[in-house]
């Protein structure tokens, strides 16, 4: 079918000249120009669409990154209480260590 048109085209003729002009070219060059832009309508949206694609993978990449990064600042926080508490503990035995040493001292 496509190549019929392109038959039926070759035959087209500027009307209004009394030499009848072929404009077979004018044809060939709007049907160049229209192919031309699909074909870079076509492109354009393979790029977008993989950009798309990439950008919603970055997103969802530093999303994951943001919750990992939250759930170390807690674990760091929680890792500072037990160290708190720790030298608390420690504290409180060398406390009883010496009052133990005193008692036994009298």
């Amino acid at each position: 079918m496509v190549i019929e048109l392109f038959l039926i085209w070759e035959c087209f003729y500027y009307v209004g000249c009394e030499r009848g002009v072929d404009i077979t070219n004018t044809v060939a060059t709007y049907i160049g120009i229209t192919m031309g832009t699909v074909i870079a309508l076509g492109i354009s949206w393979f790029i977008y669409n993989r950009q798309k694609r990439t950008s919603e993978q970055q997103d969802n990449l530093l999303s994951h990154i943001k919750q990992m990064e939250e759930k170390h600042e807690l674990l760091l926080n929680r890792i500072e209480l037990f160290e708190e508490n720790n030298n608390k503990l420690l504290n409180n035995i060398f406390t009883l260590e010496k009052k133990i040493d005193s008692l036994l001292e009298k």
